[in-house]
């Protein structure tokens, strides 16, 4: 009888805490921790889920804080051997996130399920904040430094899939874009995840995301490369009738620009150069998508609404690309210190690509004044003499040079002297003055 009873009061005692645990009751949990430490061992019946696994997963930051202060050890496992840390990943808790890798939280742990870590869980998921941290604590945490960044970012689970795989299964664009901005592998297959030997664009095509079709495109995806069963990208679109997708992935149409990785100085590039090259990549392949799937010719078209060089028209004195005479001077070429908008600067980059036979790559060089381009920054753009405008919200400004008009106009003769024709966001500029269109 003394033992039923004991059963019964332990088991009204485990219902208590996880349900105050669950509701972020703070001051009753920790009442029922001061009257008996003992409890913090409970776990569930079913998933033996602890109250640290409680808390992770609902989101309760304070009564997380409070566990792990009291020394509730970061990585207790459940039945499942999941941590509190990929509980938080899966259901979006950041800042549980967030606390438990400052306790220490180990984010290079596996599942018994599909053998995932935190990593995968958030990709899954499409948690881009989750994921931001967890790569952020790549950078400094011992286990994450003992194994290198590029492995625990291209890290596979037991199906052989890395989390770029599940975020363009699951159509995750931001996780995407976020993992590709990182060095995640593009072109990485599968083992036995999902059609073995699969791509992240084969995945993508197959959950039919054209956000993440366009991402893998412009990061360098091959659109022919095959998965075991012999299907290209293309194939696996039509066969899951995803029409727009196969549009933009059939090997007949026009590739897409492609970020210029093999550029030693595009991987050295601050934020604010990164963030605005990125997105004349996203607005320029996004363009040429539409002109795809109206069946038109791709011809070079005026981007509206371009996130990397959007100006308002009533402002006054705004410096204009002396190349292109449609965006913002948004990006500045150092050292000689000439600018031009994002979107000319990134086809500068990706105009010269490695030589297949050779793998020598030739560097841009400036459209002005013919120097190698060593170094892009953001260039700071003023108007009216003391007003900065901010073209990348997100990101903090820097000093630009100015250029009165006799240089713009000097520079651009320059620019007019090379050769026949130079390719310049797609446009041609002959040496007479006459402007043509690729009709590629």
């Amino acid at each position: 009888m003394g033992q039923a009873a004991s059963c019964r009061v332990s088991a009204a005692t485990e219902h208590e805490l996880f349900s105050t645990v669950q509701n972020g009751e703070l001051e009753t949990v920790e009442t029922m921790v001061d009257e008996d430490p003992t409890i913090l061992g409970l776990t569930t019946v079913h998933g033996r889920l602890s109250a640290l696994h409680i808390a992770a997963a609902n989101g309760q930051n304070q009564v997380l804080s409070m566990l792990l202060d009291r020394s509730f050890h970061p990585d207790v496992l459940n039945r499942h051997k999941q941590t509190p840390l990929m509980l938080a990943a899966m259901h979006g808790k950041h800042s549980c996130v967030e606390r438990l890798i400052q306790a220490g939280a180990n984010i290079l742990m596996f599942d018994s399920v599909n053998g995932r870590t935190c990593l995968h869980y958030a990709a899954y998921y499409g948690h881009s904040d989750c994921l931001q941290s967890i790569l952020s604590a790549a950078n400094t945490s011992p286990v994450a430094q003992s194994w290198g960044f590029a492995r625990f970012l291209n890290i596979r689970d037991g199906n052989g899939a890395t989390p770029l795989h599940l975020a363009a299964r699951q159509r995750r664009a931001e996780c995407v874009r976020l993992l590709l901005s990182k060095g995640a592998l593009v072109c990485a297959s599968t083992g036995g995840y999902s059609c073995p030997g699969s791509t992240p664009l084969h995945l993508a095509a197959r959950g039919g995301s054209l956000e993440c079709v366009r991402e893998l495109l412009a990061w360098g995806a091959d659109r022919l490369q095959r998965d075991l069963s012999g299907r290209i990208p293309y194939m696996v679109a039509l066969k899951h009738r995803h029409d727009v997708c196969a549009a933009l992935l059939n090997p007949s149409a026009p590739e897409p620009l492609t970020w210029p990785s093999y550029l030693k100085f595009i991987s050295d590039l601050s934020p604010e150069a990164k963030a605005l090259l990125e997105g004349a990549l996203i607005e320029v392949n996004k363009a040429r998508g539409k002109l795809i799937l109206k069946g038109m010719p791709d011809t070079d078209v005026p981007i509206a609404n371009s996130v990397a060089g959007d100006v308002d028209p009533q402002v006054s004195n705004v410096e204009v690309c002396c190349i292109c005479f449609e965006q913002a001077c948004t990006i500045e070429v150092q050292n000689c210190g000439h600018q031009m908008c994002a979107h000319c600067a990134l086809s500068l980059c990706c105009y010269n690509k490695p030589s297949p036979s050779t793998n020598i790559i030739k560097g841009p060089v400036c459209p002005f004044c013919r120097s190698s381009i060593t170094q892009l920054v953001a260039a700071k753009i003023c108007a009216n003499g003391d007003v900065e405008l901010d073209l990348c919200p997100s990101q903090p400004r820097r000093s630009q040079k100015s250029f009165n008009q006799s240089e713009g106009s000097s520079s651009f003769k320059s620019l007019s002297s090379l050769g026949s024709f130079t390719r310049i966001s797609g446009r041609k500029f002959a040496a007479d003055g006459d402007e043509g269109f690729d009709k590629r």
